[in-house]
């Protein structure tokens, strides 16, 4: 199936109409072939997408154990190796999405650091610890770049923020970091905003109707919190309909729909 956060949010995106640029490089394979294919087919921009001939398309080896999803992510693919001189011309400012997996491979990494060259695009960091692709000192240093962090609770702890309490840990992030919001996700116990000016916003979501898997519920989050963001929507506002949104997807196997009426209602 095809996926990955970056393209995951990227596709939710498009659904709703925000017509985001897509970065990544791809094998010259067939798995390759088939995400420039479905992402034509759904209007989704390829033209950042880069070609790599020697490298395969990325891959990660999903098992689902008691719910949960474990994560098998192949080493030196495509996505490593995105060049910055096969970089087409970005947009000018807006919000640039990334996780902390992409930039394992030092190639990658130094491209997107020009990215961060430009003060007029604002970065949605979105921390995704997978063992063995992360070291903590780097982390710390994507989050100093950020205006938004997304992460779960169990990275909040993995990261060294090992207090009990809840916000006086975000209260501890969020003023080390200077971040304008911090988003923590709890699973069923919610979600939590801190805002740069203190407020917390909290919400538990309602059972969910369907459950299959959760691959991909943390994208659809990020997703509809970006689309709120670029709208101006308020914080509770946002964080009501992400979690609506991410409850959908639990409602799929694997992390989008090909199906425009999966998203009327958020569009609407």
């Amino acid at each position: 199936m095809l996926g990955g956060a970056p393209f995951n949010v990227a596709w939710h995106l498009q659904a709703l109409g925000d017509q985001p640029r897509f970065v990544s490089r791809v094998g010259y394979d067939e798995a390759g072939r088939k995400i420039l294919h479905a992402m034509s087919d759904w209007g989704l921009n390829a033209s950042s997408i880069q070609v790599d001939m020697e490298n395969q398309t990325g891959r990660v080896e999903v098992r689902v154990i008691k719910n949960e999803p474990y994560y098998d992510i192949i080493p030196n693919c495509a996505y490593d190796f995105i060049d910055a001189s096969e970089i087409n011309l970005l947009p000018a400012q807006g919000i640039l999405y990334h996780g902390t997996l992409g930039l394992r491979n030092k190639v990658s990494r130094n491209t997107f650091s020009k990215f961060l060259q430009n003060p007029d695009l604002s970065t949605f960091l979105d921390v995704n610890l997978r063992a063995p692709w992360w070291q903590k000192d780097e982390v710390y240093h994507w989050m100093e770049q950020a205006r938004w962090v997304k992460l779960n609770q169990d990275e909040l702890r993995l990261l060294g923020f090992t207090d009990t309490n809840i916000n006086q840990v975000m209260s501890e992030v969020q003023a080390r970091f200077d971040l304008e919001q911090l988003i923590v996700t709890r699973g069923e116990e919610g979600t939590i905003v801190l805002s740069k000016q203190g407020e917390f916003h909290n919400l538990v979501p309602e059972k969910i109707s369907r459950f299959v898997d959760t691959v991909g519920a943390g994208d659809a989050f990020s997703a509809i919190y970006i689309h709120g963001l670029m709208l101006d929507w308020p914080v509770s506002d946002t964080l009501k309909v992400a979690q609506e949104f991410a409850a959908k997807v639990i409602g799929l196997r694997g992390a989008t729909s090909t199906d425009p009426n999966f998203y009327r209602a958020f569009i609407n």
